[in-house]
């Protein structure tokens, strides 16, 4: 797929799945949201706001989603860990956007292989 595509994907996910406050219903708008939490405090803020009952929780979902054996290769897998490892360190905010890009078009891929209907349940402890 082009990156043009994998932006167009991104764009309908965006639209349609990420509210405008608060968590997505579903898992694709779930993780999208996540992952550009992530690059805002780190762009915005300099990780000054990042916190466990947000920013962790949301590397920890992303993680637990996106390294599916079912979906990945071993060397995917290995990369979205390596970058998720990279985003979690704290005292050095990460304001590139190569990683953020990288995990938003592996979230296309996620959306593309288990479709539309997927529910996220509410995580009652994130605060984000």
């Amino acid at each position: 797929m082009t990156e043009k595509e994998y932006l167009e994907h991104g764009r309908y996910i965006w639209q349609h799945y990420v509210p405008k406050s608060g968590q997505s219903e579903f898992v694709q708008g779930e993780l999208l949201r996540a992952i550009e939490k992530l690059r805002d405090e780190a762009h915005r803020n300099g990780n000054i706001n990042f916190n466990e009952k947000c920013h962790r929780i949301l590397i920890s979902y992303l993680r637990e989603k996106l390294t599916d054996e079912h979906l990945f290769d071993n060397a995917t897998i290995k990369k979205i860990n390596k970058d998720l490892d990279r985003l979690s360190i704290e005292d050095q905010p990460y304001t590139y956007d190569d990683i953020y890009d990288r995990i938003d078009n592996r979230i296309v891929d996620w959306y593309l292989y288990y479709g539309n209907d997927i529910k996220h349940e509410t995580n009652t402890d994130l605060y984000c």
